[in-house]
């Protein structure tokens, strides 16, 4: 379903926005890779004899797939509190650049910083790319309730996945459930593709993925680091060039 034009009258209310953002979660195909995803997640909290509200809690809580698998990987091997928190935060310094990018879209100049805290743990890939599909038709004063209206919706589908996955563990057979858990980064790559629109967008993911299988025959352990930064440095010197 489409948004209302910029002008419309039915944007005059925040609740209305809040509502139109949840209502934009099923108008995405992420939204199912999602709920796909954390069944998975919530097979693997059953299988690694997580309790379901300590399940259910580190989704509301870390809303990050692959900082969740983390997480309970490394608490089902044995792993210590010190450790696998160590291990989620240094997974979670991908999203930095993600907030980044996107709080910008939301602020005007009488925005106060703690209207910003929701949108910002909010602000996983899933978001990150929905934000840059939808917050161009949607009035800047109401996009800060339009964020919380989708973060709230994928993160209720998460939950409900997750619960799902949960009581489904049993009968789940392991290849499956590592196949969805692959259907996010697949989800993700087709995402950013659809959304190039620039050269330097086009440079910097096919140079991206043509980097990281050269970086990972030398075995560094930050392979998608070191081509992601080398692409973006890469396609942004490109960028500048382009502008002169």
């Amino acid at each position: 379903m489409a948004l209302p034009a910029l002008d419309s009258p039915r944007w005059h209310g925040t609740a209305a926005a809040f509502f139109y953002g949840i209502r934009s979660v099923t108008t995405t195909i992420l939204t199912a890779v999602l709920f796909a995803t954390y069944i998975g997640i919530g097979a693997l909290a059953h299988d690694t004899h997580f309790s379901l509200f300590w399940a259910l809690l580190s989704t509301a809580l870390v809303w990050a797939g692959p900082a969740q698998i983390i997480l309970l990987a490394a608490l089902g091997s044995g792993a210590t509190v010190i450790q696998a928190a160590l291990a989620v935060t240094v997974s979670a310094i991908r999203l930095f650049p993600m907030v980044v990018s996107v709080l910008p879209m939301l602020r005007l100049p009488e925005t106060r910083k703690r209207q910003l805290i929701l949108p910002s743990h909010f602000t996983a890939v899933t978001l990150w790319v929905e934000c840059f599909r939808l917050l161009p038709q949607v009035p800047r004063e109401r996009r800060i309730a339009f964020v919380n209206g989708l973060g709230v919706g994928l993160v209720s589908t998460s939950l409900t996945a997750t619960l799902i996955g949960y009581h489904l563990a049993a009968n789940l057979p392991p290849l499956f459930g590592a196949a969805i858990l692959l259907l996010t980064p697949l989800a993700f790559l087709l995402s950013t593709v659809r959304n190039c629109k620039t050269p330097a967008d086009v440079v910097a993911l096919t140079l991206g993925l043509a980097l990281f299988p050269v970086v990972s025959m030398f075995n560094t352990g930050v392979d998608i680091l070191i081509s992601g930064v080398s692409a973006g440095t890469i396609a942004y010197g490109v960028h500048r060039w382009r502008r002169r």
